[in-house]
């Protein structure tokens, strides 16, 4: 049979897409002995739950954006002994700030914004705080991204911790009351302070841009395309409800509720997700890509931006890490994702704690390796309890996956 010409390079074309689909599987397969390190993970995950006093906890395993392991633990509900299970729907807290972040990128690749505009620009609100440093309009959007702006790093200046006192300020109004009593803690771009207002105020540029409310941009432009439909903010839709996990505080021993549903107001951009983990799952596969769904994910934010949010920006000092583990650790920030090289190898993550919730996740790029795990329950250390501690065990399940789980899925050459 005769062919053209232009029908073989469309043949020798899709023969070589399907040569590079399969070695990318190749690369990724499952190793032999994952098995046994699954079972041990297992009994170690399970441990590190039951000497915490964690009430209930899921844990995924990501290869190519699709979860090769998972784990479930105890309750979603105490009181309703609900376990949890796939569908268990956790509050993601800070992990938020990185849906912020690509909302900010998008409207940078649409012209809408440059990282470098000052701030005030979008928030005119901000001239009144005071900046011993300079001018305000000295910061950037950029600044805001990574944690350098100099602004406090809590969104309330005081307790707020009653039961009558709300969780957040509900409106826009109560945060610009608060600006002239507000000062730059450090000159802007010097050094990284984590920041909740500095995100919030990103939340207020992606409003005044765009003319809708932050939760519907970001459910319109992130959820809706990466199809993570059971994903919301704040108050819990009747019809998922049943599927909404309970939070605790456990402190010396004591076990207590924390707010059910809390609505995390005019800091909604800062903290305020909430998602059942396999549409997490779907998240984390956007953000390590994949060549068979890139048509999708470049719908949301086109690859080289979402790389440019990894790289690098500030350095991270070791008295602003958490009891630094590892081997050679160096911690940066980049544009709302933290970079931490650590076991000799590569990664960006975030986390999330708020009302009881704390959670986690890493992605290794180079390998498109992640994991994501969460827990409904805070375990406060004390000086007259030293073992239970959510954070403690948090940081113990990253590094035994960094050092046990990881490096068996190094990319062949």
């Amino acid at each position: 049979m005769n062919k053209k010409p232009g029908a073989y390079a469309r043949m020798a074309v899709s023969l070589l897409v399907v040569l590079l689909m399969s070695s990318t599987v190749v690369q990724t397969q499952t190793p032999r002995n994952f098995a046994q390190v699954r079972r041990e993970f297992k009994t170690f995950y399970e441990q590190g739950m039951r000497k915490n006093g964690i009430v209930g906890s899921s844990f995924m395993l990501i290869q190519d954006g699709q979860v090769i392991a998972q784990e479930f633990f105890g309750l979603a509900n105490q009181e309703k002994q609900q376990p949890v299970d796939e569908n268990t729907i956790y509050h993601w807290a800070s992990i938020t700030k990185t849906f912020t972040g690509i909302a900010i990128m998008q409207l940078r690749d649409r012209g809408l914004l440059k990282l470098d505009d000052p701030i005030i620009k979008y928030v005119p609100e901000l001239k009144s705080v005071h900046n011993p440093f300079g001018q305000m309009s000295d910061i950037t959007i950029k600044h805001l991204m990574t944690h350098s702006a100099g602004f406090r790093a809590a969104t309330w200046p005081w307790g707020g911790d009653k039961a009558w006192q709300p969780h957040e300020p509900a409106e826009w109004s109560q945060l610009v009351a608060m600006m002239p009593y507000t000062e730059i803690l450090f000159k802007p771009g010097s050094k990284f302070s984590y920041s909740n207002p500095g995100i919030i105020f990103l939340g207020r540029v992606i409003e005044q841009l765009t003319g809708d409310n932050y939760e519907v941009y970001v459910d319109k432009n992130i959820l809706k395309p990466l199809e993570m439909y059971r994903s919301y903010f704040d108050a819990t839709p009747y019809h998922l409800l049943k599927h909404r996990s309970a939070s605790y505080w456990l402190k010396e021993g004591k076990l207590s509720p924390a707010r059910f549903d809390v609505d995390t107001g005019i800091t909604v951009s800062n903290g305020g997700l909430n998602a059942p983990l396999p549409d997490m799952v779907k998240y984390i596969g956007f953000l390590s890509g994949d060549v068979r769904r890139q048509a999708i994910y470049d719908q949301v934010l086109k690859r080289s931006s979402l790389e440019e949010m990894f790289q690098p920006q500030i350095p991270i000092a070791s008295t602003e890490v958490i009891e630094p583990s590892g081997q050679n650790r160096k911690d940066s920030m980049g544009l709302t994702f933290f970079i931490e090289d650590n076991f000799n190898q590569h990664f960006i993550g975030h986390s999330g704690s708020q009302n009881g919730f704390i959670s986690h996740f890493y992605l290794r790029p180079d390998t498109r390796m992640a994991y994501i795990v969460a827990f409904n329950t805070h375990a406060t250390v004390t000086e007259k309890d030293q073992n239970q501690d959510t954070r403690r065990l948090d940081r113990e399940i990253k590094d035994y996956v960094f050092q046990n789980i990881f490096p068996l899925f190094v990319k062949k050459p």
